[in-house]
């Protein structure tokens, strides 16, 4: 009887060990492991992630790399036998060194969510290996307010009525150069904001503004189809578009609130003020400035009349243009993941950036802009700057310039254009001399 017993216990005991096992097995083959770049967005990530296993019953594990090691972190992780079944790429150029490990999502869900397709990273087969899932944007920035009270004007010399009729550099000029005719009537001190030049303030300048000539410039380059590449590949540039370059520069130092030898002394912040305060029409920044908009105190600037519009220079086929919206955020599937994996990763993603709650965590609480169609209107961001990048993205009549700058050979070469700029500014350097600026630091830094 005795031997009787134990032969049935151990065979009641192999039975739960089966079914046990080929549970484990089952959770690993569909478990997620999200690698993730953010820290300052771990918390909400593992809030997500209780959410997602609450509702589907699917576990995501949810890694967090720390400030300025996930390179390093990633490197590690990817090797072991648990590796990541979501990681993140840095743009074209962090694909270059992940691409071994990037699967082809071009069937996927959250690939056609993209509204803009250019912000997809495609291999040389046109294979889809990595999305951008979290974007910003830059342009020109503009009360609409002073603008509906220039076009008001009888006495304008432009015979435009809106501000969305403005759609190159020539009729941007037209207007700026008009409404400082008419400052006293329109009640600013300058149609732009201050140009800031001081040290480590021209970034606006020396990365943002010279992003769109040297777009133009590699974008129709032969050998490869992604301009950042190009840039990156490009051992010297002939700076194509050095005059439209010069072209805005002037726009905005000659039409400033600021004598422009005093621009060396100006930050971004004082440019914002300047905007928020309602002193000015028009400024250049990016999606970001609304924050520092909203704390100025004594801010003037209604929500309803903030608005962007591209940054024009007087490139051929620029009417067609839309804001520089980028990222250094692409999300990308471990191909070496199981196939069960791989599907449990997309569809947590398809998850996250569709459904009711995955879109409430999003909005809410990461606070993205996201280039995905699934979002509605009442799903986006509150603040009217990401609203307005979101809806140049979804507009099929512009087209968004990337941020080739990433390929920009280095900060040295930036803050060398930079200085160039300020003695510009300052009547000690020619146009000519900035020219020379780009074309050799760009041939030195790139040896």
């Amino acid at each position: 009887m005795r031997k009787k017993i134990l032969s049935i216990l151990t065979a009641l005991t192999v039975i739960i060990l089966s079914f046990s096992l080929a549970g484990c097995g089952k959770d690993k083959k569909s478990s997620v492991y999200f690698l993730n770049f953010k820290p300052e967005s771990a918390s909400v990530y593992e809030k997500i992630a209780k959410d997602y296993e609450k509702e589907k019953g699917i576990k995501v594990k949810v890694v967090t790399a720390a400030a300025n090691t996930y390179e390093q972190t990633l490197k590690s992780e990817i090797a072991k036998s648990g590796a990541p079944t979501i990681f993140q790429v840095n743009g074209p150029i962090g694909y270059q060194s992940w691409k071994d490990y990037c699967l082809d999502i071009k069937d996927s869900k959250l690939y056609s969510y993209l509204t803009d397709k250019s912000l997809a990273i495609k291999g040389d087969d046109n294979g889809v290996y990595a999305l951008a899932y979290v974007v910003e944007g830059y342009g020109i920035i503009y009360n609409d307010a002073i603008m509906k009270k220039y076009f008001a004007l009888k006495d304008k010399a432009t015979d435009l009525e809106t501000a969305d009729e403005i759609n190159s550099f020539s009729k941007l000029r037209e207007v700026a150069e008009d409404m400082t005719a008419h400052k006293k009537e329109l009640g600013i001190e300058g149609v732009f904001a201050s140009t800031s030049l001081s040290s480590g303030e021209d970034w606006r300048w020396q990365t943002h503004l010279l992003n769109v000539p040297l777009y133009y410039e590699f974008k129709n380059n032969e050998d490869y189809t992604d301009p950042t590449l190009a840039g990156l590949n490009s051992k010297e540039i002939i700076f194509k578009h050095k005059e439209n370059f010069h072209n805005i520069f002037d726009l905005y130092i000659n039409n400033s609130i600021t004598e422009k030898t005093l621009l060396g002394s100006k930050s971004t912040d004082d440019s914002m003020a300047e905007f928020a305060l309602g002193k000015v029409a028009m400024v250049q920044n990016g999606n970001w400035a609304w924050s520092q908009i909203a704390k100025v105190s004594g801010n003037t600037v209604k929500e309803n009349d903030i608005k962007f519009m591209p940054i024009y220079t007087g490139i051929d086929g620029e009417a067609g243009q839309g804001l520089c919206i980028g990222t250094e955020n692409y999300i990308a599937i471990n191909k070496n993941a199981s196939e069960e994996q791989q599907k449990a990763s997309l569809d947590f993603l398809d998850w996250l950036f569709s459904s009711e709650t995955g879109k409430k965590y999003v909005t809410n609480e990461l606070d993205f802009i996201t280039p995905f169609n699934t979002f509605d209107e009442d799903e986006l961001p509150d603040d009217p700057l990401a609203k307005e990048v979101v809806r140049y993205m979804r507009d099929d009549g512009v087209k968004s310039i990337p941020w080739i700058f990433t390929a920009f050979p280095s900060d040295t070469f930036k803050t060398e254009v930079g200085n160039g700029l300020l003695e510009y500014v300052q009547g000690n350097k020619t146009w000519e001399d900035i020219d020379k600026t780009v074309i050799d630091k760009w041939k030195s830094e790139q040896k």
